[in-house]
């Protein structure tokens, strides 16, 4: 057995993702990024909420926890909080992380804990039959958007940036060692790490766009990937159609939220006690 494999719950294979879904990918790639980190198991916590994405913790061998849509984050901050010595990562895809979940995830950003995020972007809500979500591309047609999209999708990258994220990085499936390695890298990270990872959906949003298997989704995906020093020579109007990669934050100086709460937090909070435990017995006296 190869050693990324004991990270796996084989027991409960099979998948329940369509062929040639991107998710697989992912989660040999995070599996493989604690196995040559050497985090044990009994250290891990795999935290998800609903969606196809929600499906990963089901795969880990790990302590897991499946959530209620879009607070995946809430109970992992809980999770960190209780348990600062633990490697807790939460998986999302682009409808629970950025939709209902939206402002679970700019507020662990501006707090800078130390949680890892692996979010997936498809592009769609997979799961739930193909609606549109904050990161569909425009003019795609979706089951809500029969006529095409209108409304332009979030730039996940700068809406973390803007939110004092201290790690954000993108890769594609598209490319599993640079994915591999990017998210290896963000487990390294010390406080509030996201890797988006563009993804393929070819059943819900593909076959609706004149992409109906994964061999045509997985070249649009490289046609639109790009390198950060590529996407700044791009034409301002035609940049929200590309995807650059890489590590776009890696701010090494920020506090993390866990440790600012021990230091700081809880010592004031036992001395109170402590000095109301001292006031209450005088009292009695």
């Amino acid at each position: 057995m190869r050693d990324y494999e004991r990270y796996i719950r084989y027991r409960t294979f099979p998948t329940p993702w369509c062929p040639g879904c991107g998710d697989g990918i992912i989660l040999k790639a995070i599996a493989m990024a604690f196995s040559e980190l050497k985090i044990q198991p009994q250290d891990i916590v795999v935290v998800a909420g609903i969606g196809c994405s929600g499906r990963l913790p089901t795969f880990f061998n790990t302590n897991t926890l499946h959530t209620t849509h879009g607070r995946a984050l809430t109970f992992a901050t809980g999770i960190k909080l209780a348990k600062p010595d633990k490697t807790v990562v939460v998986i999302s895809g682009d409808g629970d992380a950025l939709a209902i979940g939206g402002n679970h995830l700019i507020h662990a950003a501006r707090r800078n804990i130390g949680i890892k995020m692996i979010l997936i972007n498809n592009g769609i809500y997979g799961m739930t039959g193909g609606q549109v979500s904050p990161l569909t591309p425009q003019k795609f047609i979706t089951e809500t958007t029969p006529y095409g999209n209108i409304e332009p999708k979030f730039d996940t990258v700068n809406l973390l940036k803007a939110s004092k994220a201290s790690f954000v990085a993108r890769e594609t499936v598209n490319r599993p060692i640079p994915l591999k390695q990017v998210i290896k890298k963000s487990f390294q990270h010390k406080g509030f790490s996201v890797v988006e990872v563009i993804s393929n959906c070819h059943i819900n949003l593909g076959r609706k766009n004149n992409m109906k298997d994964p061999i045509a989704m997985s070249r649009w995906i490289a046609d639109k990937t790009v390198t950060q020093a590529q996407f700044e020579k791009i034409p301002v109007q035609e940049q929200n159609t590309k995807y650059p990669v890489g590590i776009f934050v890696e701010d090494k100086e920020r506090l993390e939220y866990t440790e600012l709460y021990y230091k700081h937090i809880v010592p004031t909070t036992q001395a109170e006690t402590i000095k109301a435990n001292s006031t209450a017995k005088r009292q009695k006296k």
